[in-house]
């Protein structure tokens, strides 16, 4: 990967061996591992056992959780916050291993739609809940930094399956509790 990021400064323009830049590939090479570090990783070793037995029936969600994401169209990072909500089902999840499910997913090539879908299947498979609902809040650089170059907008995705799906008064609970 050093070797590719050496040829694409040298293909810009620069001097890839000038003293700012000499160790820009290994850098860039280490940096790109970990961004997209979620291909290491797997849901099992994610959630590591961390289900626990309850007898909670009430919504649980965690809102706020900071991700960090590539365009796969541009290789640009995405940036936003994502809330995730579930209605039990006889387990539990860890509250940390919510967070390092968003993590896991977050960390590869995608498109925030399909990010949003693959946080809310896993979930929903983890914790075979009644009802998974996930919302993501995103600013793209590659919409900021390029193209039409709009600093302020904000693309939100959902997914909802089971009861935030079919069930309404599940879905707006769900919906605004992120907002409050």
């Amino acid at each position: 990967m050093q070797e590719h990021y050496k040829k694409i400064i040298e293909s810009i323009g620069e001097d890839a061996d000038r003293l700012g830049l000499r160790d820009t590939p290994k850098r860039a090479a280490k940096a790109m591992q970990y961004f997209t570090q979620g291909y290491q990783q797997n849901i099992d070793d994610v959630v590591n056992g961390a289900l626990f037995d309850s007898d909670n029936d009430e919504m649980v969600l965690v809102k706020n959780i900071e991700l960090y994401s590539l365009c796969e169209h541009h290789l640009v990072p995405f940036i936003g916050k994502c809330h995730v909500g579930y209605l039990p089902n006889g387990k539990i999840l860890g509250l940390s291993k919510v967070a390092r499910i968003v993590d896991m997913y977050s960390r590869r090539l995608q498109v925030q739609e399909n990010l949003t879908k693959r946080i809310a299947e896993a979930i929903y498979s983890v914790t075979n809940a009644k009802g998974v609902g996930v919302i993501i809040e995103a600013q793209h650089l590659c919409m900021m930094m390029r193209g039409v170059e709009k600093q302020n907008s904000i693309m939100s995705t959902s997914v909802m399956l089971g009861c935030f799906r079919s069930d309404q008064k599940t879905r707006a609970e769900f919906l605004s509790l992120v907002k409050g």
